[in-house]
Parts: structure tokens; sequence; C-alpha cells
């Protein structure tokens, strides 16, 4: 699997996205820098990480999403190219329309960062195919705009198209309908708060996050 991490002043989990995608894939992935302004060929995948970019100035994702690298980003996503947002990475895939919705401040304004117990919504996806339907997972999170809205018209279309992929078992953060993550309706672009790629090792506390990894080698 050719991947693609993209990299923006700010990320902080920018190495653990590679090291997820290597440790699954067994390829490295390459590292764009978001002043750069077009990807490598032939990418299967495209993982945008976790952090601050731009130190979250204006709105979280607000600036990353106007950066050099986006409109290539962009333009991968529509030609069917899977794309992964994870945290920041959801914040920014909002902001460039090609999730719904928004990314509020947590709804007890107070940042959360510990495990959460989710629940896999839909595995009819590219990115879940090897969990088990309704299956509990237990992943991290690390965010302070977290908060899930979208009005109850898109709220109900995710519902009704299966767009929902992860959910909270319990309320973590406001998210309307506790969602965690939701994919477009091509099915490509999944974006999501929690961390994964944090969850791949048994040695840092559980491996629920790899199967995620390991749906995208199809």
């Amino acid at each position: 699997m050719q991947s693609a991490v993209i990299v923006f002043p700010g990320s902080n989990c920018d190495r653990d996205m590679a090291v997820a995608l290597e440790a699954v894939s067994g390829q490295k992935p390459h590292m764009v820098w978001h002043g750069d302004s077009a990807l490598p060929a032939g990418l299967d995948l495209i993982a945008i990480p976790g952090g601050f970019s731009y130190g979250d100035y204006l709105r979280s994702g607000a600036m990353a999403s106007r950066s050099n690298i986006i409109g290539a980003v962009v333009a991968a996503a529509n030609s069917g190219v899977k794309i992964l947002g994870v945290c920041n990475g959801f914040q920014i895939l909002t902001e460039t329309g090609l999730l719904p919705g928004a990314l509020m401040r947590n709804s007890r304004i107070n940042f959360v960062c510990r495990d959460v117990a989710l629940e896999v919504a839909n595995t009819d996806t590219l990115f879940t195919s090897r969990y088990a339907a309704n299956q509990p997972i237990s992943v991290p999170v690390a965010h302070h705009d977290g908060n899930f809205f979208a009005d109850n018209e898109t709220l109900d279309r995710l519902e009704n198209e299966g767009q929902v992929v992860f959910r909270y078992q319990d309320d973590i953060n406001g998210s309307a309908r506790n969602i965690a993550g939701i994919v477009n309706q091509a099915g490509n672009v999944l974006g999501m708060m929690p961390h994964p790629e944090r969850a791949i090792d048994s040695k840092h506390g559980g491996t629920d996050g790899r199967s995620l990894f390991e749906s995208l080698l199809g």
C-alpha cells in the first residue's frame, strides 16, 4: 500500500501515523510537507494526522484547509484515493468540505485525553471491514475541539446512508448523537476524532486500532 502523511506546522501525530502505516503495511509512507503543491504518484491512501496545525488559529483546521497541498488532497479524494483524517485531520476535512459538519469546542470546555469506549457502527466500509458489526473497541482521544455538530437534516442523512462509522459509547465531548467518525457519501474519506494509530501495539495499551489499518490493505 502506497501511502502519504501530510505534515503541517503544529502536527504532532505525524510520526505516530507513519509508524502505524509502516507496521501494518510493511512500507514506509511518504511524508509530504504542507507547502508542497503535488503528491507522490500512485498513492492508495493519504493520512492527515492529529495535532494543532498552524497553532489552531482562527478555528481548528481552518488555516490548514487553505494550505498549498490541500488542492492536491481534494483532487485525490475526488478521484477515489482513500483519505484518513484523525483528530486535527478530521477538523481539516470538515473545513475543506470533504466531510459535512463541524468540530466545535468540547461541551465541558476541557481537553479530553484518555482511552474511550467506541462502537463500530458500520463495518461495510473501506476502513472497517476487519471489525465485527457493533464491535466495542477502546481507542485513545486527545482533543479540545471534538464536539461534532451538524444540523438535524445532515445528521439524519449520515445515519440513513450508513456514513456514521464510529460512535462513542458515552458522552465524551457533546458530539451530536455521540458521533466519533464519519465517511463521505463515496465511502473513501474517513474522519474520526479518536486516534487508531495510537492503538496498534499491545505495549502501548491496546491494539483495537490495528484493524482499521488492516482494513485499508483490502
